[in-house]
């Protein structure tokens, strides 16, 4: 079988999987505490992807918008660990034990970069509240845009 095959099986397979699981849990820890631990899941993914989602999907669009015909994905690779959230939140805010499982192992991560880039003393680059990112002058370089020829930068005529 193909690779597509397998992964409409395994989709299928998910809710059977998922089921199975809550099943066994519930039977090992008791219903209310496995039905807790769902919603407890859920409600962090749904947290997660409020908090950091709309940032992070805002930069993949743009990527893909800028960069997808072109094959760069420069902003994607620069947000590498901003898609592990979103992928993250996402699997946490599906239903499921073993969904969540995954998710929570996805966004291990990101998590492992940050409290590691703490921990060396490094930082992110500050941002303005309007996203704007500041950069050292030797961090960055003008170039030109080809979509507007015969354009100042300030969108007047030259």
């Amino acid at each position: 079988m193909n690779v597509a095959k397998w992964l409409v099986l395994a989709l299928l397979a998910l809710p059977l999987a998922e089921l199975a699981v809550f099943i066994a849990v519930a039977a090992a820890w008791g219903f209310v505490a496995a039905l807790a631990l769902l919603i407890g899941l859920s409600l962090a993914g749904g947290v997660i992807l409020r908090r950091a989602g709309g940032q992070h999907v805002q930069r993949v669009r743009m990527a893909m918008r800028d960069g997808f015909g072109r094959q760069q994905f420069t902003a994607l690779s620069a947000d590498g660990t901003g898609g592990l959230t979103l992928l993250g939140g996402f699997l946490l805010a599906i239903p499921g034990l073993i969904t969540g499982a995954i998710g929570l192992l996805v966004l291990l991560v990101p998590l492992w970069r940050s409290l590691t880039g703490a921990a060396l003393g490094r930082r992110a680059p500050p941002t303005a509240p309007d996203g704007v990112v500041d950069l050292e002058p030797d961090q960055w370089r003008q170039v030109e845009d080809p979509r507007l020829p015969g354009r100042e930068r300030n969108g007047t005529e030259r």
